[in-house]
C-alpha cells in the first residue's frame, strides 16, 4: 500500500437535500417527538459492510493516523479499516479497529462496526471498547454496546444526504452510549497536515450522558473524519482534539 498525498482537495459539490423518502426507505432523522430510526436488516444489501459514502468513505485495508492531545496527554490514534466483516442482526458490517495512544502507551483499543443501506446512509451498529492502565490491563469496557443486544440499538452516523440543520442519534444503549449530532455546516474552511479544503462537513456532537460537553468534528468528501476538537466542558487546556496527520489507502 502507498502513502496518499492529500495536502488539497478541490472544492466539493454540496450534495442535494432529499424531501422525502421512498416507501420501504429507510427514515434519516426522527422528527420531534418521535423515536430515533433504527437500523433494519431488510434495508441493507449482502454488500452493506463496503461504506462508500461520500462524507465516510471506509476503504478496506486504509489506515487513518490522529495526533493530538487528551487529559493533557500527547495522543495518537491509529484507526484501520480491516478486512473482515461482522453480521449483526442480519446486517453484515465493516470492522474498524481503532487504538489510543497517551504519551505512546496504549490507552484504550476499540472495533467499531459500520455499515450502509441501499440508500447511501451510513449505520453504526456498535462498539467494543476497552480502557487499558500502564500495565496493559483493562481497567473499564464502558460504552460498549451491540445493535440488537441487551435493548442498544445502533444508529446514523452519516445521512446520505446530508444538510445544515439535519440532526441523528449515532447509538442507543441507555446509560452506556448516547452520541447525538447536529450539522452545521457544509461549506467550513479546514487544514489539517494530511488535508486541506474549503468545503468541509462541520457537525456539533453532545451526549446526555455528560452534560455541557460539546464536540466539532469536521469531515472532507473522498477522506471522512480530518479533525475533532472538544469545544465546551473541558477545563482550559485539556480539551480533546485530534487531527489526520496520515492517511494510507488499502
Amino acid at each position: 500500500m502507498n502513502a496518499i498525498s492529500m495536502r488539497t482537495i478541490g472544492a466539493a459539490a454540496t450534495l442535494a437535500v432529499t424531501a422525502a423518502l421512498a416507501a420501504g426507505g429507510s427514515a434519516e432523522v426522527a422528527s420531534a417527538g418521535q423515536r430515533a430510526p433504527a437500523p433494519k436488516a431488510s434495508h441493507f444489501a449482502h454488500s452493506s459492510n463496503r461504506v462508500t459514502n461520500a462524507w465516510v468513505p471506509l476503504p478496506r485495508g486504509s489506515t487513518y493516523v490522529y495526533d493530538g492531545q487528551k487529559d493533557g496527554k500527547q495522543a495518537r490514534d491509529v484507526m484501520t479499516v480491516t478486512r473482515k466483516t461482522k453480521t449483526i442482526a442480519g446486517i453484515r458490517a465493516a470492522v474498524v479497529a481503532d487504538r489510543l495512544f497517551l504519551n505512546g502507551i496504549l490507552a484504550e483499543r476499540t472495533t467499531d462496526w459500520y455499515a450502509q443501506d441501499r440508500r447511501g446512509t451510513v449505520w453504526y451498529l456498535g462498539e467494543a471498547t476497552a480502557e487499558l492502565n500502564a500495565n496493559g490491563k483493562v481497567t473499564s469496557t464502558e460504552g460498549s454496546f451491540l445493535s440488537g443486544r441487551d435493548g442498544a440499538k445502533g444508529g446514523i452516523f452519516m445521512p446520505a444526504h446530508p444538510a445544515v440543520g439535519r440532526t441523528g442519534q449515532q447509538e442507543s444503549f441507555k446509560g452506556q452510549a448516547e452520541d447525538r449530532f447536529r450539522i452545521l455546516s457544509l461549506a467550513t474552511p479546514i487544514t489539517t497536515p494530511a488535508v486541506s479544503s474549503q468545503n468541509a462537513m462541520l457537525t456539533e456532537e453532545t451526549t446526555p450522558l455528560e452534560p455541557g460537553v460539546v464536540d466539532h468534528k469536521y469531515y472532507v468528501q473522498g477522506i471522512g473524519t480530518v479533525k475533532e476538537q472538544q469545544v465546551a466542558g473541558a477545563p482550559a487546556g485539556l480539551g480533546e482534539e485530534t487531527q489526520l496527520i496520515s492517511f494510507q489507502a488499502g
